[in-house]
């Protein structure tokens, strides 16, 4: 009696778990091979946005997961500018991005239906570090650094 109800607990157990986490190794290998080293990954429906090294260079990179392949961002990835933090919406029309450029940490807007980018202020002014765009695009969350403290502004984008 006591194996039988063992047992019974043993499928019900099983039975109601839920699925289990898995890899994408066909999806993995594919971003492990298209740069050196890549980082602050930001998932936006079928989209992927991270900071990808190449030949000792960080850049934006923004890949169609669906198609496998990697989007061009006209624009965006500048010369004079390392990227720190990006963070893409559902739809992969925008990329909100920190980034160093000169002596100065500045947040940007992409938008990948015009390749601009838009600099946006903070008010107060501070020092972004980290970003995180809303599905829609239209709201994000920035960290800022302001006197010696970390804060969390809310911006509302047009």
């Amino acid at each position: 009696m006591i194996r039988v109800v063992l047992i019974f607990s043993l499928v019900l157990v099983i039975g109601c778990s839920s699925p289990r986490p898995t890899p994408r190794p066909d999806l993995n290998g594919l971003l492990r091979q298209s740069v050196n080293s890549r980082r602050d990954p930001s998932l936006g429906g079928r989209w992927l946005a991270s900071l990808g090294q190449r030949n000792g260079r960080e850049r934006v990179e923004l890949i169609d997961l669906r198609s496998r392949s990697p989007v061009p961002l006209p624009g965006l990835n500048r010369a004079d500018a390392q990227p720190i933090s990006v963070s893409v919406s559902a739809d992969g029309q925008r990329l909100a991005v920190v980034q160093q450029r000169e002596d100065r940490t500045e947040l940007v807007l992409y938008r990948r239906n015009v390749g601009a980018t838009q600099r946006l202020p903070l008010d107060p002014p501070g020092v972004p570090r980290s970003v995180s765009l809303d599905g829609s695009g239209r709201r994000l969350a920035v960290q800022v650094s302001r006197n010696g403290r970390w804060d969390v502004d809310l911006i509302r984008l047009p």
